[in-house]
């Protein structure tokens, strides 16, 4: 199987690449725990991340919504003697802030339709030949970030939120040869 280049970097980001990139997410949990996973990321490896991942869904009650909404600065505290996380108090609280504004939506549709639509509720293809031809970020990144940043999101700038929109299927950034890409596909979106 041919994939993204930077797929093959170890079993787990393969596994990854293979079941979870790029795939269209709409269910606000999962949703949910992307955006923490690529805050934490920041700075760091996406193979960290994903090292660390089980840990994180444990201390962060599977990213429930409700329960970490409801988590306390005493609860980032003892996250913080956690060895098997990224102990970084502010992604901590960000995470605990973001899961309050998702809880306590001010708009009329979900966060999910909200996101979604600033696709049109399709995700956006983007052939890109290797890795290093994908920007940081793009103007639709930007245009998203700021909106996130006016509802009250902590962590969420534009090379992270183009992350964000590449995992969970908003952009389809598979390579134009990875056998994950749509054109190679035989079911489509």
């Amino acid at each position: 199987m041919t994939r993204c280049d930077w797929a093959d970097s170890s079993p787990a980001m393969q596994h990854y690449h293979d079941t979870e990139w790029g795939q269209p997410v709409h269910n606000q949990q999962q949703l949910f725990e992307l955006l923490c996973l690529e805050t934490y990321q920041a700075g760091l490896s996406w193979q960290t991340v994903l090292n660390k991942r089980a840990a994180f869904n444990e201390d962060f009650y599977n990213y429930d919504i409700e329960r970490v909404a409801a988590m306390t600065a005493a609860d980032v505290d003892r996250l913080l003697t956690d060895a098997r996380i990224i102990r970084h108090r502010q992604k901590l609280m960000a995470t605990i802030n973001n899961a309050q504004i998702i809880r306590d939506w001010p708009l009329k549709q979900s966060y999910s339709a909200w996101l979604w639509q600033f696709v049109n509720d399709q995700p956006i293809r983007q052939a890109w030949t290797t890795s290093r031809d994908l920007p940081p970020t793009t103007t639709l990144a930007i245009e998203i970030s700021k909106a996130m940043k006016k509802l009250g999101f902590k962590f969420v700038g534009p090379t992270t939120i183009y992350a964000y929109l590449q995992g969970a299927g908003l952009v389809n950034d598979h390579l134009a040869s990875c056998d994950w890409a749509p054109e190679h596909r035989k079911t489509s979106y």
